[in-house]
């Protein structure tokens, strides 16, 4: 896949506000500080695409974001930031609950979990809920550049055991910073939508 042209939409409040013209969506989710703008500007080769930021759980929306007029990226509200209100934090559950379960455009999730620790309960209770109601679900293990071969390979053990990921389910390694996983995202995206077309040409 090459990115043409990406632009920011708009910043969802709710449900109503998203996007009605039917274009598949590809939502990113982790926890707070996790990489989503970061990978978001990667995958688009935009550097302030997505904007970045050193404060944990700073994005409150549904981010939109259209990419080559064909789909959408859309990053979701981060989790486990202790320092959110928990007010806020429920609002956030409800908004990520709400759009997983009802929005028929959401075609992919993206899981970012962070490669240099162990997952946590919420990246667990996260994956463990979209299986339920999304067909194709990617974890990507942010910041690898900062692994050496042998920290990944226990990363990737550790993420493995803690996720309970199983042969069918797929883990991409990647970094912003290094470019590192680019193109495994790319034809993952590619082939959700080539699934798409055929199932609209059929």
């Amino acid at each position: 896949m090459i990115v043409k042209n990406a632009e920011f939409i708009t910043s969802a409040v709710n449900y109503v506000a998203l996007p009605k013209d039917g274009k598949p969506e590809i939502m990113l989710c982790g926890r707070s500080n996790v990489g989503k703008s970061s990978l978001i500007n990667l995958l688009c080769n935009r550097k302030k695409l997505a904007r970045t930021s050193q404060t944990p759980g700073k994005t409150q929306t549904l981010n939109i974001y259209l990419i080559n007029q064909d789909f959408y990226f859309v990053d979701v509200p981060g989790y486990g930031y202790s320092a959110t209100g928990k007010s806020l934090k429920n609002s956030f559950g409800k908004m990520i609950e709400t759009y997983v379960k009802k929005r028929e455009e959401l075609k992919m999730a993206f899981l970012l979990v962070d490669s240099r620790h162990e997952p946590t309960n919420d990246d667990y209770l996260m994956f463990q809920f979209l299986k339920q109601y999304v067909e194709n679900i990617v974890i990507i293990a942010t910041k690898c550049d900062k692994l050496n071969a042998k920290e990944k390979a226990l990363s990737k053990k550790t993420i493995t055991n803690k996720l309970e990921l199983t042969e069918f389910d797929t883990l991409i390694y990647a970094s912003s910073l290094k470019r590192i996983g680019i193109d495994d995202i790319y034809n993952k995206i590619d082939e959700i939508l080539e699934d798409g077309n055929k199932e609209n040409r059929e």
